[in-house]
């Protein structure tokens, strides 16, 4: 059996049952759902799959697009995707970071990462209330991929100068026990 793939991107109002209705649909039309990554944002579900199928379940999840947004409400894409190029000149880190909310901290985070040549595999972020105070805190998390070209030494140093220009918590970590 020959899987193609695609990554379906999925918004709209929350609500009991749009995952059922969702993963319901991709069966009946043959796909399958590899991964995924699903988050209530405000009052909107929002979902990101990896979907896998002959070419003509990919097809036709792809040609009943119009139909199936109404029958489950919600703004729905789909783009065909290739298996991705497993990077073995590098190395998988961790980075987290923890701050009092302020706008920009991403960005500033981000732009590191990006101007050090390192890749973002993952990004996750949430604004919580700190116990006692009930500050705003901001929480990061990352999964990156260090070329194995790049000195771990002079990243560490780059974030520790970001972290005193900033006010920011981070840790860099090397996942332990990957192949």
């Amino acid at each position: 059996m020959n899987n193609n793939l695609a990554v379906l991107t999925a918004v709209g109002q929350d609500r009991i049952g749009i995952v059922d209705d969702l993963s319901s649909e991709i069966e009946k039309k043959h796909g399958n759902i590899l991964e995924s990554r699903m988050s209530v944002l405000g009052g909107e579900f929002a979902v990101i799959m990896l979907v896998s199928g002959e070419k003509r379940a990919i097809s036709s999840l792809m040609g009943d697009l119009d139909q199936l947004e109404t029958k489950i409400n919600l703004r729905i894409e789909i783009k065909p995707t290739n298996q991705p190029e497993k990077d073995s000149n590098g190395i998988p880190y961790t980075l987290t970071c923890v701050s009092l909310d302020s706008p920009g901290i991403i960005h500033s985070v981000t732009r590191f990462i990006r101007q050090e040549g390192i890749n973002i595999e993952n990004l996750e972020t949430e604004t919580a209330h700190a116990p006692w105070t009930g500050a705003p805190l901001f929480r990061m998390k990352a999964n990156v991929i260090v070329p194995l070209s790049i000195s771990v030494q002079e990243i560490r140093l780059g974030l520790n100068q970001l972290e005193q220009e900033k006010d920011l918590d981070i840790t860099f970590k090397a996942v332990c026990g990957t192949s």
